[in-house]
């Protein structure tokens, strides 16, 4: 079968979890003989050797570039040398645009689609080639806006789409139920398909950590906690914070760690000041590499308090680099993990006292950890890459019939 794919991000040239899992999955694909071409909004040189990866590119254009990290906007770099800037909404439509010119010379069996910013291209294939289209469901709007409506125009496009998919994967059982609340979907049009991570993807660690200060306060008794994630209001860091000042009070010998960058990251820094903790907790922006890596490493406990998170592989990531791991129980990643810590988001009481529990007894640190790694070892793409065939033989029969 041949596979088009649209797809927002691919690593090393992403800012998410998002990335991080179209790159896992497409890798597993490729070992059940499907034949993937994944199209990008952008240009860049990924690396990738199991399958196509094709930028979708606008008639007179030269090249795309993605500004920084977020999703915020792209770089239009035309032939004849001038340039022209695009919000995301922009090229939302643009890439629509594109696609729809792309396909035309191409043969596929199906369209496979990563989250609202794909989907409306996927809707203009499917109108235009009379195929199948998938649409993958990484997070609603109402994750991204903290379980309120968010964006009319991003609810929108949701809400279209899913009622003219051909199928809905959601990762997590979280995540249909909030497609089924948020827009009415019938369940049965929703195949839960939990994200996964494998062991080989993980970058070893080198001897020297980059947080040598965390490194030498733990030599003097001192415990880190550590988050890595976008500050937004969807990751629940106000809760965190909150519950890191009552942390601080019953195990003074607390440091935190929050390694990312978002539109909350002056909010939480003011925050973190006048709670009196500003010495406690350690902001590092953006990281990815040796910085990323040792951030998980230097911890004895990993906090992931989303107030909705349809997956989130961090948990998984810290666990890989030995460190276990409190996440909500508004997370799909709780579905997988049976043997971490689980807390709701808004528990700042509990959250407090599982945090305090680790941080002054290693052995518990410890026991968590190796029951963690148990669980951590049988996981694998394999399966959701199986379950992911399956429906497109069921839709590629249908197709054909």
């Amino acid at each position: 079968m041949k596979i088009l794919m649209l797809g927002w991000e691919l690593p090393p040239h992403n800012s998410g979890g998002l990335g991080t899992a179209c790159l896992q999955l497409c890798r597993a694909l490729s070992r059940q003989d499907i034949d993937l071409e994944f199209v990008l909004p952008y240009d860049a040189d990924h690396g990738i050797d199991f399958m196509k990866v094709t930028p979708a590119q606008p008639q007179g254009v030269a090249s795309v570039i993605r500004s920084g990290i977020a999703y915020d906007s792209y770089k239009y770099v035309n032939e004849d040398g001038s340039e022209e800037w695009l919000n995301i909404y922009d090229q939302v439509a643009l890439y629509e645009e594109s696609v729809a010119v792309l396909v035309e010379e191409k043969e596929f069996d199906i369209v496979h689609a990563h989250d609202w910013l794909t989907f409306r291209a996927a809707l203009r294939v499917k109108a235009l080639k009379n195929c199948p289209i998938i649409l993958h469901v990484h997070s609603i709007e109402a994750d991204r806006a903290g379980s309120s409506f968010g964006n009319p125009l991003v609810h929108e496009i949701e809400a279209t789409s899913f009622a003219l998919a051909d199928r809905i994967i959601a990762v997590s059982q979280h995540t249909k139920n909030c497609i089924m609340r948020e827009y009415g979907v019938p369940g049965d049009k929703i195949e839960v398909i939990h994200n996964s991570i494998e062991g080989g993807d993980i970058a070893p660690l080198s001897d020297e950590n980059a947080y040598k200060y965390l490194e030498v306060m733990r030599t003097l008794g001192y415990r880190v906690v550590v988050n890595i994630g976008r500050l937004t209001i969807q990751k629940g860091l106000t809760n965190l914070l909150l519950s890191a000042k009552e942390v601080i009070e019953r195990a003074p010998k607390t440091l935190f760690l929050i390694v990312g960058s978002g539109d909350q990251y002056y909010e939480l820094l003011t925050l973190a000041a006048s709670l009196g903790i500003g010495d406690k907790v350690l902001f590092t922006d953006f990281q990815r590499g040796k910085n990323l890596r040792d951030a998980y490493k230097v911890a004895d406990l990993f906090v992931m308090p989303s107030v909705s998170e349809p997956f989130g592989l961090t948990p998984l990531e810290a666990i890989s680099f030995g460190t276990p791991s409190l996440v909500s129980k508004q997370s799909g990643v709780s579905e997988v993990l049976r043997n971490s810590l689980k807390v709701d988001y808004w528990d700042i009481d509990e959250m407090t006292n599982q945090i305090v529990s680790v941080v002054l007894s290693d052995s518990l640190r410890d026991e968590l950890m190796r029951n963690c790694a148990l669980e951590y070892n049988k996981l694998s793409w394999h399966d959701a890459s199986t379950k992911v065939t399956q429906i497109y033989r069921d839709h590629h029969v249908g197709a054909r019939s």
